[in-house]
């Protein structure tokens, strides 16, 4: 999967970073926004509409933005279509970031924080199951409640999810009543990846975070209530993705529960 940075500055103009790793998400308040999308191996024709989408929301909504694309090696020419993005945006809107194999996400977003001058960061995925839409919402809500985190939830009134067959639907509410009901985070959708944080909280939360894979994501919310931090909620609509095949199989679901009980065991 791919992921999307963006980190935003408040005010009018923002800045955005997209990297490229073994999976993806990205950040945003305006005035300044950065995005950071870690697409591995599925540049084609991802990367290239996301970022457009993102470019016309900034635009709309006179956000400056840059993007910083973070490719780990990919195989699919990631890092020539990156180039490609760049001569068409130009080298202030588009900064590259190769690194030489597959480091990891949370060391993608450790990347894309270092980059960001914004002092907001959202995270979503690359693959158009986020849609940049909803990103002026997050940034609205934020600043109206001065929230740390806005976190994108398919499971309140206005949210849900298109494309889905049932048993995966099934899934995903189960596997997230489970965690709800194990860890107590207080938020509806603690599976998702569509959020937006304050800088300095991110950066705590990636340092306090040791999980992998899918378990990630949810111990970062576990950890933001451990800290005190507030959360917000944005509903959101979900669409499966339109390019790629979801990697969601047995070996995942396994992970998934291990993980989710090393992290039960941990808090």
């Amino acid at each position: 999967m791919a992921s999307l940075l963006t980190s935003l500055m408040g005010g009018s103009s923002a800045t955005t970073r997209v990297a490229s790793g073994d999976s993806s998400r990205a950040c945003a308040r305006p005035t300044s926004t950065r995005s950071c999308c870690p697409p591995y191996n599925e540049a084609r024709p991802n990367l290239p509409v996301i970022v457009w989408m993102l470019v016309k929301v900034f635009r709309e909504y006179g956000i400056n933005y840059e993007i910083v694309i973070i490719d780990d090696n990919s195989p699919d020419g990631t890092l020539d279509i990156a180039k490609q993005l760049q001569d068409a945006y130009g080298k202030e809107h588009i900064v590259l970031n190769p690194r030489p194999g597959k480091l990891g996400l949370g060391t993608a977003y450790i990347d894309g924080i270092k980059r960001a001058t914004g002092n907001y960061i959202i995270i979503m995925d690359a693959d158009m199951s986020h849609h940049p839409k909803f990103i002026p919402e997050f940034i609205r809500l934020q600043k109206q409640n001065n929230y740390d985190v806005v976190t994108g939830t398919r499971y309140t009134s206005g949210g849900g999810v298109h494309g889905w067959d049932l048993r995966r639907k099934l899934t995903s509410r189960v596997a997230n009543y489970i965690a709800a009901t194990l860890l107590q985070p207080g938020v509806s959708d603690l599976t998702g990846s569509f959020r937006l944080y304050k800088k300095p909280v991110l950066s705590k939360l990636i340092s306090a975070t040791i999980s992998k894979g899918y378990v990630f994501q949810m111990e970062m919310m576990v950890r933001a209530r451990q800290f005190g931090f507030t959360i917000g909620e944005v509903p959101i609509t979900f669409v499966d993705r339109v390019y790629g095949e979801s990697k969601m199989g047995a070996d995942e679901i396994v992970g998934y529960l291990l993980g989710l009980f090393n992290l039960f065991a941990s808090t």
